[in-house]
């Protein structure tokens, strides 16, 4: 199955932007046993590292240079995922027959990500944008953009999200904000189970 259509079918990208390794490892191994599949880590690359082996996909985060996709990749990233939105992804992206998740925050730039042949684009910070309604409000004169709003979603609003016209819906801290893992645990099965 490929990314895009794997990616529609779970709809939860769990995020996980945290600096310390351990504690980013340990998040991520409540996601995987909560039954999330994809996961971007925003971490140093050995987390990646230690998760390539673990039956989940793994997109990096935070990448805005090409230097850092290859590293990305390297460590066993199958996603780059940036927080903007450039050429010089995009080219390095082709040329490594790589998957890009740019960022993008205003129709202009989801209409140009989309002419440069993004399957997927994520919408952040989308809560900053108008939430929900912002969604809609792309989505209506595009209904062909695949999109991934991400950025303060919060658990009561994913299915708002999905309904708007989102293809999957990034949340991080709503969903290891408690920092226990059998909390974290449980709130992943919650969250998969919602939007099965």
């Amino acid at each position: 199955m490929k990314l895009l259509e794997y990616i529609k079918k779970e709809k939860i990208y769990g995020i996980i932007r945290e600096d310390n390794p351990e504690y980013s490892y340990e998040i991520a191994r409540a996601y995987i046993e909560g039954g999330i599949k994809f996961i971007e880590l925003n971490s140093p690359l050995e987390v990646t590292k230690k998760l390539k082996d673990k039956n989940v996909v793994i997109a990096q985060g935070g990448i805005i240079t090409t230097t850092q996709a290859h590293n990305a990749l390297e460590a066993g990233a199958s996603i780059i995922a940036s927080p903007i939105f450039q050429n010089s992804l995009v080219r390095f992206a082709s040329g490594y027959k790589a998957f890009l998740i740019p960022s993008v925050t205003t129709p202009n730039e989801a209409y140009a990500a989309w002419r440069a042949r993004m399957s997927l684009i994520k919408i952040y910070p989308v809560a900053e944008m108008g939430g929900i309604q912002y969604m809609q409000d792309l989505v209506k004169p595009m209904p062909f953009l695949n999109l991934l709003p991400c950025g303060f979603v919060k658990l009561e609003e994913i299915k708002g999200y999905l309904e708007s016209g989102a293809i999957a819906v990034g949340i991080g801290r709503a969903l290891y904000g408690k920092n226990d893992y059998k909390e974290i645990v449980k709130t992943a099965k919650e969250v998969v189970e919602m939007v099965r």
